[in-house]
């Protein structure tokens, strides 16, 4: 594929033919509350739980009364924008100690709702690996002026890669009556909105200081074989994009550079000739298979009062934190760069990371056809964020402008997706590996909580069998992995097999036998904090062809850290 030029835009009125026309969604019905003296009402299983002090009653006007309808956003509770005044010094975690950076940003109480320009034009964003010269040299350029700002410029470099850390490492009070719950955008359905915000501001800077309103961000296609090594342009020792704190052992200064490992582990390693086919299985998983329902790819519902860690999409806690842990330098004190919440955005790399995320929000919307493709509940939508956009002023924005990529002015350069043809196969299909096994009963109170410092099986009841095809389009089968406890200062991973029946689930990798796995990036939290995955089970089942089965056979086989994971329970669930 020819490299794209520099200045490569798209008009907005050529772009429609590549993208699926989009549908308008509804706005959803009343919801109706029933306020009953327990505290609980029939609203609450959806809709998050109703704070009854919001609720201004006058004496002797409602008591008693029930069945009342209160519009669409009456019960939403969004987390609103931070208080920058009461932004706090973080920890880092890792080291027990201070971070060594103050992440808040310069305080201002001017805050402007902020209104996207209109799309004219639409900047297309390169795969790093097919990027040409000319657009190197002008990306190096911005970065270098972009380092070169005051260092109390909230468009400074250092003041950029703060943001992440602000906002990640729970320096914010979260705006609900306990002041000692923080904001946390990971592990939940803020991850693809927050971060796109945050790298449109960065690219909008960038893009101002040398003046090119063209200028976009590159993506790592590290989702495609031709771009999973590191891309060449960040290693050059001279160049501002080089970060020196990065895993030497991956850096691409060979004829056959080391590709990136999806499944990243510090303790076992993807052998070499097993990683294109497992990353491209990894992907297959993250975007299709275990990514039907809108809460298995964005993440958890997280609303006021909410604690953090609710539960990570498939892509947050797959290939995007393999990648911070892969880059991130193992002979640092705790990962940094790239492998530390508070640190990473000081790698120039982790902008060209996290835009093919963002690349990956915009694919699997685009996959998605007439089904839902984001939520409807003003709870996510009325989400508020404050950013320095790139005039310096504090700007106000919320989750609900972040939806589509082209409205937000840019789109990325098309490349082949080799993993939407990759469906796993079985290694063993119609295995009676369940039927015969003599593991104990996954509701077996003996079982769980279990620490997860050896391979741990259990036989998981199938509620449902034999589904027909349209039973299976209105519920996926899904496989709960809940109250799942870490140390959130340590790089984890654990993976999820099913009717496995081999000792070492290494072999299955790349085969429909693997359900999945969690990985988190090492950050601050507070306290022990109960989280949960789900991995969908329904096209796996058919792969292995056990659908009539009763029970399969689950085995949770830890990779790093498992003596700092504890797994509360498993279950079958149909949504």
């Amino acid at each position: 594929m020819a490299s794209l030029p520099l200045s490569s835009t798209v008009a907005i009125s050529n772009i429609s033919s590549l993208f699926r026309p989009h549908q308008p969604r509804l706005s959803p019905p009343p919801r109706r509350l029933t306020i009953s003296c327990n505290g609980t009402n029939s609203a609450e299983s959806q809709h998050g739980k109703v704070d009854r002090r919001n609720l201004l009653l006058g004496m002797g006007g409602l008591y008693g009364a029930t069945n009342i309808i209160l519009p669409g956003d009456a019960l939403a509770s969004p987390i609103p924008a931070p208080d920058l005044a009461k932004c706090t010094r973080g920890t880092n975690l890792n080291l027990r100690q201070p971070l060594d950076v103050d992440c808040c940003p310069p305080f201002s109480e001017n805050a402007v709702d902020y209104k996207l320009p209109a799309a004219t034009e639409i900047r297309v964003r390169p795969a790093a690996h097919l990027a040409d010269k000319d657009f190197i040299a002008k990306y190096e350029k911005a970065t270098e002026l972009m380092k070169a700002l005051p260092a109390d410029d909230p468009r400074n470099f250092m003041q950029q890669a703060n943001v992440h850390c602000a906002y990640c490492n729970l320096t914010y009070d979260q705006g609900g009556a306990d002041p000692s719950n923080k904001l946390q955008i990971h592990f939940s359905w803020l991850f693809f909105p927050w971060h796109r915000w945050y790298l449109y501001f960065y690219e909008r800077i960038l893009a101002k200081l040398i003046d090119d309103p063209t200028f976009a961000l590159p993506y790592w296609n590290w989702d495609n074989p031709k771009g999973m090594a590191m891309p060449s342009m960040f290693v050059k020792e001279n160049s501002s994009l080089f970060n020196p704190r990065r895993n030497q052992a991956h850096l691409p200064l060979v004829n056959l550079p080391p590709l990136a490992d999806l499944r990243f582990s510090k303790k076992s390693s993807t052998a070499p000739d097993k990683i294109v086919p497992s990353n491209l299985t990894e992907m297959y998983s993250e975007m299709v298979r275990s990514a039907v329902n809108l809460e298995d790819f964005y993440g958890a519902k997280y609303d006021l009062g909410a604690k953090p860690d609710p539960g990570a999409g498939t892509v947050e806690r797959g290939s995007h934190t393999a990648i911070h842990a892969w880059v991130g330098d193992p002979n640092s004190p705790a990962g940094e760069d790239m492998g530390n919440f508070y640190s990473t955005g000081r790698d120039p790399l982790f902008f060209c990371h996290h835009a093919n995320v963002d690349r990956m929000w915009s694919v699997w919307r685009d996959l998605r056809g007439s089904k839902p493709k984001e939520f409807s509940d003003p709870d996510w939508l009325d989400t508020s964020f404050l950013f320095y956009d790139e005039n310096a002023q504090l700007v106000r924005v919320k989750v609900r402008d972040t939806v589509e990529n082209l409205k937000m002015g840019y789109t990325f350069q098309k490349v082949e997706i080799p993993w939407l043809n990759k469906r796993p196969k079985a290694r063993v299909r119609k295995s009676k590996v369940a039927a015969m096994s003599s593991a104990p009963k996954a509701t077996d109170t003996s079982v769980f909580p279990v620490k997860l410092d050896k391979v741990v099986r259990v036989l998981v009841d199938r509620p449902k069998r034999k589904r027909s095809k349209n039973e299976k389009e209105k519920e996926e089968e899904l496989l709960v992995i809940e109250g799942i406890e870490v140390d959130t200062s340590e790089f984890v991973r654990f993976e999820v097999f099913v009717n496995d029946e081999d000792d070492d689930p290494s072999d299955v990798i790349d085969l429909a036998e693997y359900a999945g796995g969690y990985s988190q990036v090492p950050h601050k939290n507070a306290g022990n904090v109960k989280s949960k995955i789900r991995v969908g089970l329904t096209e796996l089942l058919e792969d292995l062809d056990v659908e009539d089965d009763d029970k399969i056979l689950v085995s949770l086989v830890p990779r790093d850290g498992g003596e700092d994971i504890t797994i509360g329970g498993v279950k079958i669930i149909y949504v």
